[in-house]
């Protein structure tokens, strides 16, 4: 399974993007429409505030069809009541109405701002511009869906005679309780919703999952997978292998996009005694300020490591059998740091990526997690990201 370059999207699926006026210039209305209903799954938020269309697509993706998605930038509609939800409503059915199709095949999402009504009357002018671009880039798509992103994201590969493309956003409010932020996969494999259902989550356990930039869960994360048929049957094990590798890079994707990063990191735990162990270890080491600012400042400064473990109070840690390397250089051994030349590992933080490896040397279970160093560009990104 190989990556397209330029990615593309399956056989059915069309997409386009406008500037409809939420945004004071850039696109920020995107449409993704198939030729014919598809099989469908989603997962959605567990942020107990989550965001008006969150609430409406939880009902909508219960039948396992959908045809289209309809996303706006700049404003999130969360925090804004039963007027909110009825908003968003409207704004599936006004997506409907220009395509042609019925209203329960358009899930919606919103991404930015909280607390802001969702400027209707501008969505509802903008959606006949948006369906008659409608084309086959998926880059063109993303484009409409950022917010602080600095590039859009789209990758697609082929899985026998089918594609599955991924199209994603997200850049801050990123430690994911079921997604990250807005992901919209696609295929024209022939699969049934159910078997989406189970591949999409057990694939977003181990991808999405388990990304962090700045350990804050969205109320607005939503990813949704849609599957119409169109290159005929592939086996699931295949899909779910092409599932996993595409969220994997599109997970990168966004931990190398975070606010203000510069550096993707990576984390590999292994020798823990359980999955959920090796998870929440993973989790605290990628998510520690203190381990992202000694990657930013290229600093090897092992005791934060050794702290980030030994913080994971549920876990079993035995200090003495704790070891660690930076980018395969051994740092720690036997819960002690050992001697390695301090300039060299400088050298290997300040490149792109840097990987930490922990081996809890308790058991044999295996984490990955993804997520950044932390910047000055951080700061600066979120200080006004409500005036802005």
């Amino acid at each position: 399974m190989t990556f397209h370059t330029p990615p593309r999207l399956p056989r059915g699926f069309r997409c386009a993007a406008v500037h409809c006026g939420i945004k004071t210039e850039g696109r920020d209305l995107a449409l993704f429409a198939s030729e014919v209903p598809a099989a469908a799954a989603a997962v959605f938020t567990r942020n107990q505030v989550p965001g008006a269309p969150v609430l409406v697509g939880r009902e909508l993706i219960r039948r396992g069809r959908l045809q289209a998605v309809v996303v706006n930038s700049r404003v999130a509609n969360v925090g804004t009541g039963e007027e909110g939800v009825a908003r968003a409503r409207r704004m599936g059915a006004a997506t409907a109405a220009a395509l042609g199709i019925e209203p329960d095949l358009v899930l919606m999402s919103s991404t930015g701002v909280i607390g802001v009504p969702l400027p209707l009357d501008r969505i509802e002018a903008g959606l006949p511009e948006l369906v008659v671009g409608l084309q086959d880039d998926p880059l063109v798509g993303a484009q409409g869906i950022m917010t602080t992103d600095t590039r859009p994201k789209a990758i697609s590969m082929s899985v026998g005679p089918a594609t599955l493309a991924v199209v994603a956003k997200g850049s801050g409010m990123i430690e994911p309780n079921m997604a990250t932020m807005l992901a919209f996969a696609f295929t024209d494999a022939a699969l049934e919703s159910p078997v989406l259902d189970g591949a999409l989550r057990d694939v977003v356990a181990e991808t999405f999952n388990m990304l962090s930039v700045d350990t804050d869960t969205s109320t607005s994360d939503t990813c949704a997978l849609m599957a119409n048929g169109l290159a005929g049957p592939v086996p699931e094990g295949d899909f779910r292998e092409a599932l996993l590798q595409a969220f994997t890079r599109t997970t990168e994707l966004l931990a190398r996009d975070g606010e203000g990063a510069t550096i993707l990191l990576r984390v590999t735990v292994t020798g823990a005694a359980s999955r959920a162990d090796a998870r929440t270890v993973a989790k605290s080491l990628v998510s520690s300020p203190l381990v992202k600012t000694m990657v930013f400042g290229g600093d090897p400064n092992v005791g934060r490591i050794l702290m980030a473990v030994g913080k994971c109070f549920e876990c079993a840690v035995s200090p003495e059998r704790v070891a660690a390397g930076i980018c395969g250089v051994q740092v720690l051994a036997g819960g002690l740091r050992v001697d390695f030349d301090e300039a060299a590992v400088r050298d290997l933080l300040r490149a792109d990526p840097v990987d930490l490896e922990v081996d809890l040397g308790v058991g044999d279970a295996r984490a990955r997690a993804w997520g950044c160093d932390l910047t000055h560009g951080y700061i600066d990104e979120n200080a006004a990201y409500y005036s802005s």
